[in-house]
């Protein structure tokens, strides 16, 4: 089993896969260029998708192959929406696409204030008729949960009950809040790190995944 359920948090999920853990440790690294950040993100999300995936719902559908026809397995419902944190998220939605090109991309703008380190909003953008899709927001980072919270809380008051988190570190406050908030959202992760530091930043962590992604600092 490459998944571990962390019993101080039951609807964590640390994906504890070999090639995911080993990515994870290139992504912390100082020396990653920009180039090999961007590689490595999406090839964790890929690696993290497939396991947040596992309970998509399936029917099967006739097709025919070279020797017979039969009932095959295949997605069922509507097309799932990837919900990306901007900016950081963009960097795991090809990941995602990957897995399930016909997702649906909706975008939700938050910004953290550098002096109280709650999020501020400025942008949300979904599919219409979205309240039976299953939503999976992404950000490679939970830190203080304050935007992941911020996301889920206006997801729900859109009557939307599907939910699933995706991030590739997590810190312990960020896993508290949302958990206490919203147990029925699971999350998964790479790695729950140690903790936040006094600026709100994951220790170790890989530091801040946004500028690493797009070269701006």
């Amino acid at each position: 089993m490459t998944t571990k359920v962390i019993k101080k948090f039951p609807t964590l999920f640390q994906v504890r896969h070999p090639l995911l853990q080993h990515k994870l440790s290139l992504l912390r690294q100082v020396t990653t260029s920009k180039k090999d950040f961007k590689e490595l993100l999406t090839e964790i999300t890929i690696l993290l998708a497939y396991e947040a995936t596992k309970e998509l719902p399936m029917t099967t559908q006739l097709i025919r192959t070279p020797l017979e026809s039969f009932d095959a397995p295949v997605l069922s419902g509507k097309k799932p929406v990837i919900l990306p944190i901007l900016r950081a998220g963009l960097g795991m939605v090809d990941g995602l696409l990957s897995l399930i090109p016909s997702a649906r991309v909706g975008h939700i703008g938050l910004y953290r204030d550098e002096k109280t380190l709650e999020p501020q909003f400025y942008y949300f953008k979904i599919p219409k008729h979205s309240k039976n899709r299953h939503f999976f927001i992404c950000d490679p980072m939970l830190a203080t949960g304050g935007s992941s919270l911020e996301t889920i809380n206006r997801l729900k008051a859109e009557g939307i009950k599907k939910i699933t988190l995706i991030c590739v570190v997590a810190a312990p406050e960020g896993i508290k809040r949302i958990t206490k908030a919203h147990p029925d959202v699971p999350i998964y992760t790479a790695s729950l790190d140690r903790q936040l530091n006094k600026q709100g930043y994951i220790m170790p962590g890989l530091g801040d995944a946004g500028d690493r992604l797009f070269g701006t600092k």
